[in-house]
């Protein structure tokens, strides 16, 4: 219960900062799909390897991350008391694009069962780069609808986390999550 209070409030504070930097945008027809972008204070090679490794995505998504690299492979986030995020990697193009089979959510058991696909893309700018994440294979239905909807918003706060990360550095676990943090 502690965990899923802290969640919610990290979610609602998230929530204010990442309508400020990430760029979130529905497109209900022809191919519903989910387009967010967010610009990263960092390079192209920093970025992809806090994505690509399990060493840099748990400097942001969770203390327990894994990334297999590969077709096939895993790209998920442990989160205490045993919940998953991420998915399985399809494709990817090194410093370039990175596709997943995504993982909904617990509480959404039909679309996490089918899965949407998430596809990263990783565009210099300069000294930045534009994450760009596109995410299709929406089917239609209440559950659907509803995932939809709560990973506009969701999404959006992954994104603003690895902005977070690059701005304030590597997220500290311990202070973030205190003893959960471990398990």
């Amino acid at each position: 219960m502690r965990i899923l209070g802290f969640l919610l409030l990290m979610s609602a504070c998230l929530t204010a900062f990442a309508e400020e930097h990430v760029k979130v945008t529905k497109h209900p027809a022809p191919e519903k799909a989910l387009i967010f972008e967010v610009t990263i204070p960092a390079a192209r090679p920093a970025v992809w390897q806090a994505f690509a490794t399990s060493e840099g995505l748990s400097t942001w998504l969770t203390p327990h991350a894994v990334v297999d690299l590969r077709e096939g492979g895993e790209w998920t986030a442990h989160y205490p008391g045993g919940k998953t995020g991420g998915g399985t990697i399809l494709s990817f193009i090194p410093e370039r694009e990175l596709t997943i089979s995504a993982l909904a959510p617990e509480w959404f058991p039909t679309v996490r069962r089918e899965r949407t696909n998430a596809k990263f893309e990783f565009i210099a700018a300069g000294d930045s780069t534009v994450v760009k994440l596109t995410q299709t294979g929406w089917k239609s239905g209440e559950e659907w609808d509803k995932a939809y909807d709560y990973l506009a918003q969701g999404n959006a706060q992954l994104l603003e986390t690895l902005r977070r990360r690059f701005v304030d550095g590597p997220i500290d676990w311990d202070k973030e999550w205190g003893t959960a943090a471990k398990k």
